[in-house]
């Protein structure tokens, strides 16, 4: 893979962040952009194990998905109080995402600020909160509604791996879905990577980037990216959702929530492995003519 580092700053101005990363669709970490919230000192495990302790929660393991697995679908259930209390006792491959704790403790909407200086659009019935033990890991995806996305980290560091869209084939998508077919698990370890080359070898031309978020750490993930993310250490994040100004942008996330996916859960139910094979060998044809491209 060819991976630069992402622009860092600590603070940045709405004109800079529109013009330098907005419209370009480039990423961005900005330091300071939650450090006046009182989320930043607030937030932490014993404070939402008191508020919502007693939610039961959906959790997902590391195992990626294949011709059989429905999106979304989860691997066991707790409550909130219970899971926090596994990954506090070391490492735990365990994350809840697209929770909306604001739906059971509506009080935290008041200890951030949405960010609408840098940007329009804020979906704010759905600011969402991400958690994940040590070692757990969001394999490669982009999200299905293409918003762009203030991902703010407040526990632990989270190592990032970002590609962007036009990088797509290159990364083995597959057809019909927001997924990559290569495992890029343990990327950035070379005696513990999983991703295969030799299986692969259009990975070796993607271009992109490679960051690690700490506490108070906001990435602008422009609308599309592709990325994967792995816990180095117990923490949470929450993302801030924004849809894309354009029509075409907003037509293209309906099309992926309403028709895309559709017609993938169908296929996967009626028909998996056929489906399947058809999937697997348009992912290689793609991902050939992608080498020949470049």
């Amino acid at each position: 893979m060819l991976l630069q580092p992402v622009d860092v700053v600590e603070t940045i101005s709405a004109e800079d962040f529109r013009k330098n990363y907005y419209h370009p669709l480039k990423p961005l970490v900005i330091k300071d952009l939650a450090k006046n919230w009182p989320a930043y000192h607030k937030w932490n495990w014993d404070y939402f194990k008191t508020l919502v302790g007693d939610q039961r929660v959906a959790l997902y393991n590391n195992v990626k998905s294949d011709a059989y697995t429905p999106i979304n679908t989860a691997d066991d259930y707790k409550t909130f109080g219970e899971y926090i209390d596994m990954i506090q006792q070391g490492p735990a491959a365990w994350r809840i995402f697209l929770f909306n704790i604001f739906d059971h403790a509506p009080e935290l909407i008041n200890d951030f600020t949405w960010p609408e200086h840098l940007m329009k659009g804020f979906v704010k019935k759905y600011p969402m909160l991400f958690t994940g033990g040590q070692t757990s890991i969001t394999h490669m995806h982009f999200d299905i509604d293409v918003s762009h996305i203030l991902h703010t980290q407040f526990a632990g560091r989270k190592r990032v791996l970002l590609f962007p869209n036009e990088e797509q084939y290159k990364l083995y998508r597959k057809p019909f879905e927001v997924l990559s077919l290569a495992d890029f698990s343990n990327y950035y370890d070379a005696d513990k990577s999983k991703i295969d080359y030799s299986q692969f070898p259009a990975l070796k031309k993607a271009k992109g980037f490679d960051l690690t978020l700490e506490h108070g750490d906001t990435l602008f993930m422009p609308a599309g990216y592709w990325h994967h993310m792995e816990y180095l250490e117990s923490g949470f994040a929450m993302s801030l959702r924004a849809m894309q100004p354009s029509l075409s942008g907003k037509l293209n996330g309906v099309w992926n929530l309403f028709g895309m996916r559709g017609i993938d859960t169908l296929l996967k139910k009626t028909a998996p492995q056929p489906w399947y094979n058809w999937k697997k060998k348009q992912i290689f044809e793609n991902a050939e003519k992608a080498l020949n491209e470049f």
